[in-house]
């Protein structure tokens, strides 16, 4: 049996309103986390983890005094030495958004001696 014409463009249309409602679905999923709670990103706020369940999607804002702190994107090297090597991602606005990817997520402050004083976190996103 012959299929008529705009079959194809019809069937088209269906599978993108579907592909379309989830992605919309998986963006409603994603949650939005203030690091340090009121505190904000300061130091000893690797405790602040402690009981949540991240996800790939999901958004970490940073707000911190950006006279004094920054925000470093490193890798678990940068992370266990501290350093934030050339080329890292830094953030100094202040009020940052940092959407986690999945695996391993790993930010620092990389002003002198932040980090070593415990101005750091580690976060895995399922």
């Amino acid at each position: 049996m012959a299929l008529g014409r705009g079959s194809a463009a019809t069937y088209t249309v269906g599978a993108s309103a579907v592909l379309c409602l989830l992605l919309l679905a998986h963006a409603a999923e994603a949650a939005t986390y203030t690091v340090g709670d009121s505190g904000g990103w300061t130091f000893n706020t690797a405790s602040w983890t402690r009981g949540k369940r991240f996800r790939a999607g999901d958004v970490l804002v940073f707000k911190y005094n950006p006279s004094v702190h920054n925000v470093a994107a490193v890798s678990a090297a940068g992370y266990n030495s501290c350093s934030a090597p050339r080329g890292a991602k830094v953030l100094t606005s202040g009020n940052d958004r940092v959407t986690l990817a999945r695996g391993r997520n790993y930010f620092i402050c990389s002003f002198a001696g932040h980090c070593q004083s415990g101005m750091k976190m580690a976060i895995v996103a399922a």
